[in-house]
């Protein structure tokens, strides 16, 4: 395996933070959201005394009782718009993944907005709630009727995007802080639509209960958000290796001798193939070009070269030569002789 391909070192690790888990209390809050959010849409569906709450705050007119305040709550309403709302923290919770050298804030965001408009919407259409400025039959509850106003989006909405801040705290202490300030928040924009007319008492219950459902299942969602996070951890590793869209061979990795390369038969043929000395005619032959040049050497049979010691030839006699004469014949060699 290449060392480019590895994930990061050691030292662009993140420090380990303490994730929430789904502990008894946690289920135990999960359960009890989840009663109040059945208990709210049964309250609205059978026109119990919910509905007619709705009916009296609506007839009462906040905005015009108190319409000082419309101005600022104008604004304020904001804090609950999901397209304003997912910028600001977005940018955030980006600075984060940087500092951390992690994706999960951001995956946490993705997570929790997906599962907000996945339950939060399908709630919105298959009930079909119209709003107090649309409400036709005065003491009805106004299903069924074509809306999408139950339950209150912009309180969902406040309470998801807000409370990811609280629930990825690092600390006990910056965890209660986020999580006072993400409750008054919430709690702000859900008043406030009903102060507008926008929405009925029962749509903020309902908004705040789907909100809070989806933070306390948070915890089941780790494992996943885990698995993406590695993920896109070695994806970003190749792609700052430059490898992400190339293939890696695995049998060269399991066997390293499979990874180099065997010669081809016009490779062997030229390792194998020796140089002719002479060519037929007597002369020199030339070497190919591709070849390196080096001077001709003149090359003799080994029992034709001088002695290399000056005491004579070593070689053994011939069977064919004559024993050499004695000395003072006439067919002795001339020449010095030894004394």
């Amino acid at each position: 395996m290449r060392t480019d391909d590895k994930l990061p070192q050691a030292e662009e690790r993140p420090a380990k933070v303490a994730r929430p888990r789904m502990t008894r209390t946690r289920g135990w809050l999960l359960g009890s959201t989840l009663a109040v959010y059945v208990a709210t849409v049964v309250g609205v569906l059978t026109t119990s005394w919910l509905v007619k709450l709705d009916w009296q705050v609506m007839l009462f007119r906040p905005y015009k009782q108190w319409p000082e305040f419309h101005t600022f709550l104008d604004y304020f309403v904001v804090l609950g718009q999901r397209g304003p709302t997912a910028v600001m923290v977005t940018a955030w919770l980006g600075w984060c993944c940087w500092r951390q050298r992690s994706p999960r804030p951001l995956l946490l965001l993705g997570t929790s907005l997906l599962l907000l408009n996945a339950t939060v919407g399908a709630a919105k259409l298959g009930m079909g709630r119209l709003g107090p400025h649309y409400a036709t039959v005065v003491g009805s509850n106004e299903m069924w009727a074509d809306g999408d106003i139950f339950p209150s989006g912009h309180t969902a909405n406040a309470v998801v995007t807000w409370g990811v801040l609280a629930y990825l705290a690092t600390t006990p202490g910056a965890r209660r802080v986020a999580s006072v300030i993400a409750s008054v928040v919430t709690l702000g924009v859900g008043m406030t639509t009903v102060y507008l007319g926008t929405h009925w008492v029962s749509d903020v219950l309902l908004g705040w209960a789907a909100g809070l459902l989806i933070l306390l299942a948070l915890p089941m969602f780790e494992a996943p958000m885990a698995w993406a996070e590695m993920v896109l951890r070695i994806a970003w590793a190749r792609l700052r290796a430059g490898s992400l869209f190339t293939p890696q061979p695995t049998a060269a990795l399991a066997n390293p001798a499979l990874s180099t390369p065997r010669a081809t038969s016009d490779e062997e043929h030229h390792t194998r193939e020796r140089l002719p000395l002479a060519g037929r005619a007597g002369g020199a032959a030339r070497a190919p070009e591709s070849w390196p040049h080096h001077p001709a050497r003149p090359h003799t049979a080994r029992s034709e070269r001088t002695p290399v010691t000056p005491t004579g030839s070593r070689r053994p006699p011939h069977a064919d030569r004559s024993r050499s004469a004695p000395l003072g014949s006439a067919g002795a060699p001339r020449g010095r002789t030894g004394g």
